[in-house]
């Protein structure tokens, strides 16, 4: 099973974190199946970071077996979505890009992406592209966004990454994070909802 993540896919969320550039290919980069955190189980800030921050992301599951798949195609290879966190070491990933070093240490640690329990696709009205989602920290909405609003749609991500390397039953794509990322403490409650919908439920340690 692979994690697959996109980085900078929502153009609010790059201008907050100072990225300028304009990428003419999804930026992708992998987690390890050790980062996945699921059925709700707390999750456990690591002593190796000062500045652990939430990335709420809609989360795909891929369903068959597919290599080289052409855009027109990709619907066929998901079939459902759900709430997920892409948990980021910011202060490593920030000295990592200064040296030009590859940042995956900062991304890929045990436990930090976090899923909710999935939804058929087709009970949120059958498209990827028309989701709502958002997460609340200890009640109160820190987090919005629309999948709408992504720069490359999902099923230009999967065309895109199948290029590489085959995608399997059971893969699991983060699909990028919208604008309002930040640090989270002990304590605090984390609540992740496509629409009205709450999949995702945990605490911090």
């Amino acid at each position: 099973m692979k994690i697959i993540a996109v980085g900078m896919n929502y153009a609010q969320h790059n201008r907050e974190l100072g990225h300028t550039e304009v990428n003419t290919e999804p930026v992708i980069f992998l987690k390890p199946d050790s980062a996945l955190l699921k059925d709700g189980k707390p999750f456990f800030l690591p002593d190796f970071s000062q500045d652990i921050q939430y990335e709420t992301e809609v989360v795909v599951r891929i369903c068959r077996l597919g290599k080289c798949i052409a855009p027109r195609f990709a619907h066929r290879y998901y079939d459902a979505v759900t709430v997920g966190i892409d948990f980021t070491a910011r202060d490593l990933q920030n000295g990592f890009r200064r040296l030009g070093h590859p940042w995956e240490l900062s991304k890929g640690f045990d436990g930090s992406a976090v899923i909710g329990n999935f939804m058929p696709l087709e009970q949120l009205g059958g498209d990827v592209q028309q989701l709502d989602f958002h997460l609340d920290i200890d009640g109160r909405e820190v987090q919005h966004g629309k999948t709408a609003d992504m720069l490359f749609r999902v099923d230009d991500i999967i065309a895109y990454v199948s290029r590489f390397m085959t995608l399997k039953i059971g893969d699991l794509l983060f699909t990028g994070t919208p604008v309002g990322v930040g640090p989270v403490k002990i304590g605090e409650r984390l609540q992740g909802y496509l629409g009205d919908n709450k999949l995702l439920d945990f605490y911090v340690r």
